[in-house]
This record gives structure tokens, C-alpha cells and sequence, in this order.
């Protein structure tokens, strides 16, 4: 990195979460404790055994995404917002502190280090992709927005935060804050934010999927490897209680567990 932001000329580095940040889906991670609270059964959580396979392996397409989109409404209507409050403010550093990458922390230190901002950019719920961000030193995040009625899920999505609407976002961000999108970062695994990636001027490869690989590969973005999940707990300060508190966690433990249903479905019958 070479370009500092300079003056009516600010710059951003735009990083996905799962699988560029840390190391597995961010609402996968919560199934258990989840479960143990009687917000999932328990063949959610099997569901979700398969769903990290299937996460692990390949990226989301367009009609996976809207696959699990449906899957997470149904999932989640009615779930009481308090409860889920209670339950990712109790589980979120024992969870999350083992899953991040020392590398995407690392270089998140860089990118401040050069004037940027940091911004976190994920499908999953915004109230839990907010208190990770502040972990791992973000800036700022955009997530999934959920809607609420009488303090629980309605079954309606505000805002997904996937595809294009990464894109739509972080030009959003661009305009309240300034950035000059040519002179940004973006960072992501999955073809399925190809969008976020054509909308700066400096696109990366973390970890990508297969489609995400050829993409990278045909129009020379760097391609990076993050392997070394390690504990962030005895490097970073823990936020206090009121810190990592969340009003909604947007995505159901199972967000991928529809993607892994569905794409197990298309496997057996080709």
C-alpha cells in the first residue's frame, strides 16, 4: 500500500468477514449457544455441521443468496430481540477471538497505519457485525438490517447486505464520508461480492472461491492466502459489556445452513 489519504481525497479499505476476517460464518459460530437457549433445534444444528462444509468448500450465487435470505426470515420471525441481545453480548469473545485471521488483523493495522479507514462489510446481521468490528479495530460496518415489532423479528429483511447491495452500500458510505471509491481497498472470498470488488479501485482476492479465483486470476487482482486464526484477547483491549450489547443479530445461527441444504439438494440430483 502506497496511497495515503490526502486532503477532500479520503480512502477506505472495505473488508468482508466470513472467511476474510475470520475464519468461518460469523452467525454459523453462534448455533450452539443458540441452541442451548431454544432460539434453534436441533436439526438447525445439524444443518449447520453441513453448512460449514459446504461454506468451506464454494461460494453463494445469486440464487443461493436468495435462498438463504428466505431461510433466515422464516428461521428467525419471532425470535426475542432481548434474548439474542443476552446470548451474543455473554458468547461473543469466546466465539469469535479463536476464528480471526492473524493476517486480515494484521492488515487492518496497515491500512490505519496509512490514514484509511477500515469498514467491515457483511451479510450478517449489523448489530453482530458491529461489536466484531470493534474488535478487530474497524472504523466503521454495515450489516444485514432486520425488522423489528414489539421487540421481536418480524420475518422481514430492511436491508440485505449481499451482492450488489455491498455495492450499493459502500457507495452510500463513500458519499457521507468522503472516500474517493477509485483510490479504495476491498477485500472478500466470494463471487458473490464481485460487486464490492469492481466498485473501488483496488480490488483483492482473500481466500476466494473458485469463481472468485479465475475472476482474480483473469483480471490481475492480487490474491491472498489467510491461514493462521489466532486469539485476539491477549493482544486487543476487551470492550466493555456495553460495547459488544446488540439489539438484533439480523442473521440466524443458520444463515448458511440454507446454502448447504440447497447446494447438497442440487449435488444429488445432477
Amino acid at each position: 500500500m502506497t496511497e495515503h489519504a490526502t486532503e477532500g481525497s479520503r480512502v477506505a479499505a472495505f473488508f468482508d468477514l466470513d472467511k476474510t476476517v475470520i475464519a468461518k460464518s460469523s452467525t454459523l459460530a453462534f448455533s450452539r449457544p443458540f441452541f442451548q437457549e431454544g432460539l434453534i433445534n436441533r436439526r438447525a444444528v445439524l444443518k449447520s455441521a453441513y453448512a460449514q462444509f459446504v461454506f468451506m468448500l464454494a461460494g453463494a450465487d445469486a440464487d443461493q443468496m436468495d435462498r438463504m435470505r428466505s431461510h433466515i426470515t422464516a428461521l428467525c420471525e419471532g425470535w426475542d430481540v432481548e434474548q439474542v441481545r443476552s446470548i451474543v453480548e455473554e458468547t461473543l469473545h469466546d466465539i469469535v477471538d479463536p476464528l480471526v485471521y492473524k493476517e486480515a488483523t494484521q492488515l487492518i493495522v496497515d491500512h490505519k497505519g496509512e490514514g484509511h479507514d477500515v469498514v467491515v462489510v457483511s451479510a450478517s446481521g449489523e448489530e453482530l457485525v458491529a461489536p466484531i468490528s470493534t474488535m478487530v479495530g474497524a472504523t466503521h460496518s454495515v450489516g444485514t438490517r432486520m425488522v423489528v415489532a414489539e421487540g421481536r423479528y418480524s420475518g422481514e429483511v430492511d436491508f440485505y447486505c449481499a451482492g450488489e447491495n455491498k455495492a450499493i452500500a459502500i457507495k452510500q458510505l463513500a458519499e457521507q464520508h468522503d472516500y474517493d471509491l477509485s483510490q479504495c481497498y476491498a477485500y472478500s472470498d466470494s463471487i458473490s461480492d464481485l460487486p464490492l470488488l469492481e466498485a473501488v479501485g483496488h480490488p483483492t482476492a482473500v481466500n476466494p472461491d473458485r469463481a472468485l479465483r479465475r475472476v482474480a486470476l483473469q483480471r490481475g487482482w492480487p490474491v491472498l492466502t489467510f491461514s493462521d486464526p489466532v486469539s485476539l484477547r491477549a493482544r486487543l483491549p476487551r470492550p466493555s459489556g456495553a460495547a459488544v450489547a446488540v439489539t438484533a443479530i439480523g442473521l440466524g445461527a443458520a444463515t448458511a445452513a440454507g446454502m448447504a441444504w440447497y447446494g447438497l439438494r442440487r449435488r444429488r440430483r445432477s
